[in-house]
């Protein structure tokens, strides 16, 4: 969260590599929609020889080869190397390429007719998901703890959206930082200088992971600000045991009823170590070693449960920069610890976000109180593929984006801090090939981010982050007033730590006020990094008073003017003597996001951090701390509609009858080799009766991918709907692709799973709002947590929408025979092996197992 951020500053080196593979994909990826009266490829001949990708015509239809054939003609084999694209020429194709099955089978003449020939879902009464009575209040979406009566109507309604304060419809989440406590004369702001009739929740920044694994804010050290600290003309209640911070924060929010208030952990520089009680840095390893064992997860987890209790907080915000696989991302003091560990960062991270909710959630219902856990997220397409599918969403109250520190002198395009849309032409996007490889879309803007956590979750449980402070360059070269230039560090510079050598030109002097300091020089980074009240006085040519205690020059060399992009809602300033340019928010551009935020249906905003919102002084002549933005936001975001509340769209009416089925992904590639995006995804069947070969299985992603989903499994897994398509310029336009599958032969076995190789390109947040159709009756899943949902087995007799009912799975002798040590098997060759029948599903010698792809199961024989 706080300045500088060089885990950008690695976007730029990684894009090459991201056009190179990307590229790559594009050129072998195909669409899977069918159409019609398309024209006829090459007609297929037996004596050629077909490698993936290639397309060929057979019996009125176009196929796509997905590995090496020759002889197998397309269609013939189940699990064959060829896809059918859908017809082709003039021939109108068949109605059904495969056939309803009979509703029921037909009985054998001597039988007698059953009560109920055709089974209704009704038959089984069902269980509720939750029998919690509180489950109305729950969001849809969030994964309730089992057997825990949670009080989730303590803060959400019954439609499961969050009680808020102060008229808002949607969140105004400020962060509060213990660090602007006016030290060598610089501008304070303590809790009381907090707009608390505006906002909605304050999160304070920040707490960190101790020594010892628990959560801590050096309470035990002496003078320190949260717990040990006062200050003059701050006035402390003298009935707690503590003072500081904590003291100041405990007595607003008894004040302001309904304001919820929630300390951070972590941070930019306390992600992987902490600050100790003389303010030097320890690299102790914070979450990347914390997460590590449960061990370390459940001390850290009971900590967090005494600390909420102890200071009276309403949940705690984890912002870990950043569990993802991508190499050099994060700090760079803790790059010893991240990238060592690269490929078992986001496993530690979802055990620490189940942990904890299960933990809270038992803590909550002891005490009659629930308690939000909430994160800080990345909104980088680039971090984003490292932390593969998020499988967090399902335990977080909301997602806080980080859709700031977008562009900065981590690398040499100059581009806005905090981008809503994008605009196509995003220069370090565009150095990297990145709209060539990805059909035109660009990743590194709010909405694409949105869109992103869409996909995994409802409207009202993500809220847009917007940054009250600049970034910056110096000697820009090009670009339309600098927008979209470059500005490379000259010969001889020294690149921060984590840009290998190859940064840009930041803004420094008195255009770095809120400089960080180098870690091993000591001197200011720069990095153009001001509150927007200090951007306001170096446009009206003021210094400001407070500039001499920054320790920065007092002379305004040139002069700044405004500029705004209606496309990308970016707004900066450019001076044209020093070629200096500095993008940061006023009320324009959050007066732009905020009515995104509404239009969308998006939860609400957060703000990092409320210092820098501005005020102007008349008797001082000059910007100061005010509370202009975050009144406008309050004005914007009252009297509007309600966040949306489900994660269905109105379009996609989702069953309140669910199998008891999850998904789960796995094996993700790490970092920048996982082009394609091929995980697989294991759906495991929990009911008590055989989801039957031929069933179907549809779900929806988020459009921050190009809507082109396919298998390497042969489960002929198409999008049927693209919700977007083209570029995003201006904004994405829908909020889901639609994509299925059929059960393959063998079905999903009571208590059993399949596994299907997916592949996609951009990353998602997984699938969502998934639908189980059987017998042309549609089901959900418990994998989604709907709210108010039946939890129901399937009719006993269920047959799919084509196949054989399931296969042998019914105790038949085996007939095939068995699996041979070395023998070679290909496509369509049964076995018998460890008490199951098996088909191969293409060219093998691998020994038959639920894990190996080149085997369908059939069932137990």
């Amino acid at each position: 969260m706080r300045a500088p951020h060089p885990a950008r500053r690695r976007l730029g080196a990684a894009t090459a590599a991201v056009a190179l593979a990307a590229t790559t994909l594009v050129a072998a990826a195909t669409a899977q929609t069918a159409s019609a009266a398309v024209e006829c490829a090459t007609p297929w001949a037996a004596e050629a020889v077909y490698t993936g990708g290639d397309v060929a015509s057979f019996d009125g239809q176009n196929w796509t080869a997905g590995w090496w054939t020759q002889g197998e003609e397309p269609g013939s084999a189940a699990w064959g190397p060829w896809t059918s694209d859908g017809s082709c020429g003039t021939t109108d194709p068949d109605p059904e390429p495969t056939p309803e099955p009979t509703p029921e089978p037909t009985p054998e003449p001597t039988e007698e007719p059953s009560p109920e020939p055709t089974p209704e879902p009704t038959a089984d009464p069902g269980e509720p998901l939750s029998t919690n009575p509180d489950d109305v209040c729950r969001p849809d979406g969030m994964k309730p703890t089992a057997g825990v009566e949670t009080p989730y109507c303590d803060v959400y309604d019954a439609d499961g959206r969050e009680i808020l304060p102060n008229g808002l419809d949607r969140r105004v989440i400020g962060y509060f930082t213990s660090w602007r406590t006016g030290a060598n004369d610089q501008p304070s702001y303590f809790a009381s200088d907090i707009p608390w009739d505006k906002i909605s929740h304050v999160n304070y920044a920040f707490a960190h992971v101790g020594p010892d694994n628990k959560v801590s804010v050096n309470e035990d050290v002496p003078g320190n600000p949260a717990t040990d600290a006062t200050w003059p003309d701050q006035e402390m209640d003298p009935a707690l045991p503590y003072t500081g911070h904590f003291n100041q924060l405990a007595q607003y929010k008894t004040a302001n009823p309904g304001v919820k208030v929630i300390p951070a952990v972590g941070g930019w520089a306390e992600t992987g170590g902490y600050f100790d009680g003389d303010g030097n840095r320890v690299a102790s390893g914070g979450f990347y070693t914390m997460t590590e064992t449960q061990e370390g997860i459940d001390t850290f987890a009971d900590s967090v449960v005494d600390f909420v209790r102890e200071y009276g907080f309403d949940g705690i915000d984890i912002d870990y920069e950043y569990p993802t696989s991508n190499n050099q991302a994060g700090n760079p003091d803790d790059f010893a610890f991240s990238d060592a560990r690269r490929g078992e960062l986001f496993a530690g991270y979802v055990d620490l976000m189940r942990t904890l909710r299960e933990k809270l959630d038992v803590a909550g219902a002891e005490d009659g109180e629930y308690y939000l856990l909430t994160t800080a997220s990345p909104s980088s397409g680039w971090l984003l593929r490292g932390m593969e599918a998020h499988q967090v969403v399902q335990y977080l109250d909301y997602v806080n984006l980080m859709s700031y520190d977008l562009h900065g002198a981590w690398n040499e395009y100059v581009g806005g801090n905090s981008p809503l849309f994008d605009g196509g032409d995003d220069p370090e996007l565009a150095a990297g090939g990145v709209y060539t490889a990805y059909d035109g879309i660009g990743y590194l803007n709010g909405d694409w981010a949105a869109h992103y956590f869409r996909g995994a979750m409802q409207s009202g449980r993500i809220n847009l982050g917007v940054g009250f402070y600049t970034r910056g360059f110096q000697d820009v070269q090009g670009g339309t007033h600098g927008d979209g230039g470059t500005a490379p560090a000259p010969a001889g510079f020294d690149c921060p730590a984590g840009t290998n050598g190859s940064c840009g030109y930041g803004a420094d002097g008195i255009d770095n006020l809120w400089h960080d300091l180098d870690p091993e020089t000591g001197e200011p980074i720069p990095a153009g990094v001001n509150p927007i009240w200090h951007a306001l006085n170096l446009a009206d040519g003021v210094v400001g008073d407070y500039a001499s205690s920054f320790g920065v020059p007092t002379t305004i060399e040139g002069t700044y003017t405004r500029h705004v992009d209606e496309v990308t809602k970016n707004e900066w300033w450019w001076n044209e003597t020093t070629r200096t340019y500095l993008s940061g928010d006023t009320t324009w551009a959050i007066g732009q996001k905020a009515d995104y935020v509404v239009d969308s249906g998006l939860g609400g905003m957060m703000i990092w951090e409320l210092a820098g919102d501005y005020g102007y002084d008349e008797a001082a002549g000059q910007y100061g701390i005010g509370s202009t933005l975050v009144d406008l936001m309050h004005t914007k975001l009252s009297g509007t509609t309600p966040y949306g509340a489900t994660k269905a769209n109105a379009d996609r009416p989702m069953p309140d009858r669910a199998l008891d089925v999850s998904i789960d992904y796995t094996e993700f590639a790490l970092g920048d080799n996982n082009y394609p995006i091929a995980p697989k995804v294991v759906l495991t069947n929990h009911g008590a009766t055989d989801i039957p070969a031929g069933a179907t299985i549809s779900f929806q992603y988020g459009t921050s991918d190009l809507g082109e989903m396919s298998d390497w499994s042969g489960f002929g897994t198409t999008t049927t709907r693209q919700g977007h398509t083209g570029d995003n310029v201006g904004g994405l336009t829908g909020d889901f692709h639609d994509a299925e599958f059929t059960v393959p032969t063998g079905g999903i076995p009571a208590g059993g799973s399949i596994t299907n190789n997916l592949t996609w390109t951009l990353p998602i947040a997984q699938f969502s709002n998934v639908l189980v159709t059987v017998d042309g009756v549609d089901y959900a899943t418990t994998y989604d947590q709907p709210r108010g949902a039946t939890v129901v087995d399937l009719p006993a007799g269920s047959d799919g929408s084509g196949g054989d009912g399931g296969g042998p799975a019914d105790g038949t002798a085996c007939e095939a025979p068995a699996w041979q040590t070395g023998g070679t098997y290909t496509g369509g060759d049964a076995v018998t092996h460890a008490g199951h029948a098996w088909t191969a599903t293409w060219w093998t010698q691998a020994e038959p197992t639920a894990s190996a792809d080149a085997w369908a199961d059939e069932g137990t024989c």
